[in-house]
């Protein structure tokens, strides 16, 4: 499949991307590229093979998972050491008015 230069702005307008005229043809190349690796990946042969819910071949079920504990409360004085301005236990920052 190969997309026209008249496609190829279409698709940067729906993405709101400005393509100049000197971009057009290198964007054509790399969206043409983009698609031809989808053609190749379509020509895999993937009878038999299960699908993945993940990179890794173990299971969810299977997985070690940890303790959902929160681990790291009650250190407002260790967080806050290096602050450079503090207003009590919150961080202090500037006033920004627009």
């Amino acid at each position: 499949m190969s997309l026209d230069s008249a496609t190829v702005r279409r698709i940067a307008s729906l993405a709101r991307i400005r393509l100049e005229d000197d971009e057009l043809s290198r964007m054509q190349a790399e969206i043409n590229g983009i698609l031809g690796w989808i053609e190749q990946l379509q020509a895999v042969d993937t009878e038999g093979v299960e699908p993945m819910a993940g990179g890794s071949p173990v299971g969810q079920a299977q997985a070690r998972l940890r303790p959902d504990a929160v681990t790291d409360g009650d250190r407002a004085e260790k967080v806050l050491a290096n602050a450079p301005d503090r207003m009590g236990a919150w961080f202090g920052v500037p006033k920004v008015v627009e």
